[in-house]
Parts: C-alpha cells; structure tokens; sequence
C-alpha cells in the first residue's frame, strides 16, 4: 500500500515533466456503449478529461490532495487537504496550435476573494498545452507550464489587464499568449505590478467602479493579516510605462 504524501505544485511539475515524461506520451479519449466504442475527437471537453486523468495520476502517485467538491470556485485542487489556505492548484488546457482562451479568474468574483482569501495570490496554474489529431483524435502534451497569476497576464490595448469583456460587461480575467517571443505588451514581472493593473481595471470597469475606491485598503489589511507583512502596490499612472 502506497503511503500518500504532501506534494507542492512545484514537484507535480517536476514528476510529469521528468519523470513521467508527459510530453512523450499518447492520450486518446474514449467512449464505450455496449460493444462500440469511439474515439472522442471535440476538443471542448479536453480540459475536463485531463483533470480527471490528473487526479487518478495523484492517486497513483500516492499524494495527499482533495478536489474541490464546488466545481465553480477556486481552486481545482487542493494539494494539501489539511489546510486549505495552501496548495491551490488549478488546472487548465489549451489547444496548443491556437491562442489560449481559458478562465483564469471571473472577475468580479476574484475582486472579492482576495479580500476574503488574499492567500489565492499564491494559487499555481498547471496548464497543458495539448494538440488533437483531428482523424485519430490522438492527444498529445505539447508543452506544460506552471505559473503565478502574473505570469500569464499582461496589458492589453483597451485594458490594464487581458479581460474578457462582451455585451458591455467585464467578465473574465483571460490569458496572454505568456509564451509568444513578441507581443505589443510584456507579461507582469511580480505579483504587485499585478495588483496595480486589476485596481485601474476595476476602476475603469462600470461595474465595479465604486468599488474600486476602498478595495485597495481592504486588501492590503487582509493581506497584511493573513502573512504578517504589508504589500505595496504601485499606482498603475506611475507603472504602466513600463510595460507598454
């Protein structure tokens, strides 16, 4: 019998990436009714799939982790189960041949919970960058990555931060193509520069306008209550040179 242990993000990687090999491998999505059975070749459902097969991975591995029973919130995973203000993992896919479109956070929604739980600041994004032969329906790992918010987030021409934003509302916060060698705007070097760009966001949003203006304090009390320590935000008037 497997003794389970604590794993980190960080060795998850490592394991996939080294030791597993995750990009040598082949993955097909299977369907089976009776005596047929078929090859799955939709792309929309992979993301689920490889969660799935990701937690079974976990099991094998003997690793102590909880999923989230509340599919819509934060995180994906819990990768220490007795104590659910750490290892937060999500887990997240692309087609690797086209731009990514995930969810990285809902917006307003995250406005809130960095107040309530500024330790989401730390969550980890496992992200698998896959592609699907469209005759076999084949999957392949073409890359993976693990990233901090800031890390896969960046200005955009219209926006502060890459947000989703359709029928006059702000819904999402959205990645940057982070692994492109060129692009108009750089990704965030570090986690304040971050925090900058969703304040001015949530100023020049309508919806959280009014909002905008005590979250700043709220934040930083909660997150100077959680780790003992302040955080400085820059103001976005005196960052966004840089990145632009």
């Amino acid at each position: 019998m497997i003794k389970k242990k604590l794993m980190t993000a960080q060795e998850v990687y490592r394991k996939l990436i080294r030791y597993y090999k995750i990009k040598s491998l082949d993955g097909v999505i299977k369907f089976q009714l009776g005596k047929i059975g078929v090859a799955i070749k939709r792309k929309d459902i992979i993301g689920g799939v490889i969660q799935e097969w990701l937690e079974a991975w976990l099991v094998q591995q003997g690793a102590s982790f909880e999923p989230n029973p509340q599919s819509n919130t934060p995180p994906d995973i819990f990768l220490d189960p007795w104590d659910l203000t750490r290892g937060w993992l999500e887990v997240k896919a692309f087609n690797r041949d086209d731009t990514p479109r995930f969810s990285v956070a809902y917006f307003s929604t995250f406005m809130n919970e960095l107040i309530e739980r500024p330790w989401h600041l730390d969550t980890d994004y496992l992200i698998f960058g896959y592609v699907m032969d469209e005759e076999t329906g084949v999957i392949k790992i073409k890359d993976l990555w693990l990233k901090k918010i800031w890390e896969i987030t960046k200005p955009m021409n219209s926006w502060p931060l890459t947000v989703h934003f359709k029928n006059h509302s702000l819904n999402e916060i959205r990645p940057c193509k982070w692994f492109a060698e060129r692009g108009s705007y750089k990704v965030f070097e570090s986690v304040e520069d971050f925090l900058s760009a969703f304040e001015e966001t949530l100023y020049q949003n309508p919806d959280t306008h009014r909002a905008a203006a005590q979250w700043r304090n709220k934040f930083c009390r909660s997150y100077k209550k959680y780790y003992g320590q302040e955080i400085i935000i820059p103001r976005w008037d005196h960052l966004k040179k840089k990145y632009l």
